[in-house]
């Protein structure tokens, strides 16, 4: 299996606000709901590159799992923050890719939370890892 370093990834930025639901009784969010944040990004980076999900298991007959994630919490983020995640693709391989994904109180502030994500390519009726397809792999890797 080949490595490939991604010289100079494009960051994808998604927006999203902090709800009652995503706090605790401090109005800060719960450490949990963060992986919220972060998934919505990872979808929404597909479909801006042109791949929903239901499109990759239909069409393409893979699905990508989170098989490892890291998470370092800098400062919480609160209630009615506006929040900007991002997602960086900063390695590939020849069945997973692995992405930095942060998020921001209205993108200016000090980092809030960091991730180091790996995404493993799966076919989709048997859940058993498989290369990206080709085309994919071109799409995800080099946007």
């Amino acid at each position: 299996m080949s490595r490939a370093r991604i010289a100079t990834p494009a960051v994808f930025t998604f927006p999203a606000r902090v709800y009652w639901e995503d706090t605790d009784a401090g109005g800060v969010v719960y450490h949990a709901r963060y992986l919220h944040f972060l998934e919505r990004a990872r979808t929404e980076w597909l479909r801006a590159l042109g791949h929903g999900q239901q499109q990759l298991r239909e069409r393409d007959g893979v699905i990508f799992v989170v098989h490892r994630m890291e998470i370092v919490f800098n400062a919480p983020a609160r209630l009615d923050d506006l929040l900007l995640a991002s997602v960086e693709v900063t390695q590939a391989r020849g069945a997973s890719f692995t992405l930095r994904q942060t998020l921001r109180r209205d993108g200016s502030d000090p980092l809030l939370v960091e991730a180091g994500v790996r995404i493993a390519c799966l076919d989709a009726e048997r859940f058993r890892p498989r290369p990206l397809p080709a085309h994919l792999s071109e799409g995800i890797v080099n946007p």
